[in-house]
């Protein structure tokens, strides 16, 4: 953790454009209101945001490193596989399934049409790091000769792909359906059982 100073203004700025943009999409909200919802002065918000465009991929950017502190924590360090997918999977699995990640991909699919840059940022800064991440334990596993993964990127896609299933599109649908700790843990098992068959089965 740095001790690099953060510019309050800035910081109090992104808040404000946070809720905003969360509870009312693009839009619906002027620079004129997140000023005074942070509350700064328009000049004080141009000074720091030249433009909507550019305050709501800093707030994508913000809010997708904030989700994935989780999963950037997560080690992969033991020898039992099954353990470490088990980690992965109730990181991802708390993770797609906070209101504010389900907030952030409404957002992203609603704007992406009119601001094609958006659902690239989201990619970046969320999907892609933690695809890539599992891709990478693949790989070693590999290279160790624990399994033979023929496709470490499509195993990696069909994990995350499995987590999310039907249970993230109607968690999308309805901002009142979300699992429970209990459902998420039985998600997750279900699909680490299923998972690990697949991969000792494939073993050439």
């Amino acid at each position: 953790m740095t001790t690099e100073s953060i510019d309050p203004k800035r910081q109090a700025i992104l808040n404000g454009a946070t809720r905003m943009f969360l509870a009312h999409g693009y839009r619906n909200v002027s620079m004129e209101k997140i000023a005074q919802a942070a509350p700064v002065s328009k000049a004080t918000l141009y000074n720091h945001f030249d433009s909507k465009d550019a305050l709501l991929a800093a707030v994508i950017s913000g809010l997708c490193g904030s989700l994935l502190q989780t999963m950037a924590q997560v080690t992969i360090d033991s020898d039992d596989v099954k353990y470490n997918l088990t980690q992965i999977a109730n990181s991802a699995v708390d993770l797609i399934f906070t209101e504010d990640a389900l907030a952030i991909y409404r957002l992203v699919v609603a704007e992406s049409p009119d601001f094609p840059e958006l659902g690239q940022l989201f990619y970046q800064s969320g999907p892609q790091t933690v695809l890539t991440q599992l891709e990478d334990y693949f790989r070693q596993l590999n290279a160790e000769g624990i399994f033979n993964i023929a496709d470490p990127v499509f195993a990696a896609d069909a994990f995350f792909s499995m987590l999310k299933g039907d249970l993230h599109l109607r968690c999308l649908l309805s901002k009142t359906l979300r699992p429970s700790a209990d459902e998420k843990q039985r998600l997750v098992l279900q699909v680490i059982d299923f998972y690990m068959r697949g991969m000792i089965y494939a073993v050439a």
